[in-house]
């Protein structure tokens, strides 16, 4: 069976930027060494990629905080991250979840058992949507999250995002 590592949205705009966190920058070692334990072409990344009229989406009007607007710095994986994923399997998305991601698995999962296991920023936006996605496309799949390599909006938002992965069989670590 192959394990893939799922690296969630670890852009400058949700580590020290924009929307950043103090949990946010405190999690930045712990998916590196992450992505060190796993084959490179084990490893794959999502990037959340908004235009400039982020302001005039939906999402904007929720979420009033331009950030991750493509080819900014903001956009741009953290330093530390992006030196160990340079040969990784990119995924653009413009909203929580990734259908394309879901849809390049499942084709993979035709050729050979998977396994997944997420990391990345938020916990309560970007990896809980990603990890639920994936389980809907491939319920079969067993899927994990490393919660010491997740950081939520909130702690209180990481932990109830956690417990909704629980109740729905994704094994959090």
């Amino acid at each position: 069976m192959r394990k893939l590592l799922i690296v969630v949205d670890m852009q400058n705009d949700f580590v020290d930027g924009a929307l950043g966190t103090k949990e946010a920058e405190a999690i930045v070692q712990n998916v590196k060494e992450k992505i060190l334990s796993y084959p490179e072409k084990d490893v794959v990344v999502t990037l959340d990629t908004h235009e400039e009229n982020y302001l005039d989406t939906q999402e904007g009007k929720f979420l009033p905080v331009v950030h991750c607007i493509r080819g900014t710095d903001g956009w741009k994986l953290n330093p530390e991250i992006e030196a160990v994923t340079k040969n990784a399997k990119v995924f653009e998305k413009p909203t929580f979840g990734s259908i394309r991601l879901a849809e390049s698995l499942k084709q993979l999962l035709e050729w050979e058992d998977l396994e997944l296991e997420l990391v990345g920023l938020c916990t309560d936006i970007c990896v809980v949507s990603n990890a639920l996605l994936l389980k809907a496309a491939m319920p079969e799949v067993p899927i994990s999250v490393d919660s010491s390599c997740c950081a939520g909006v909130t702690p209180e938002s990481h932990e109830a995002a956690l417990a909704t992965m629980k109740m729905c069989q994704i094994k959090v670590n």
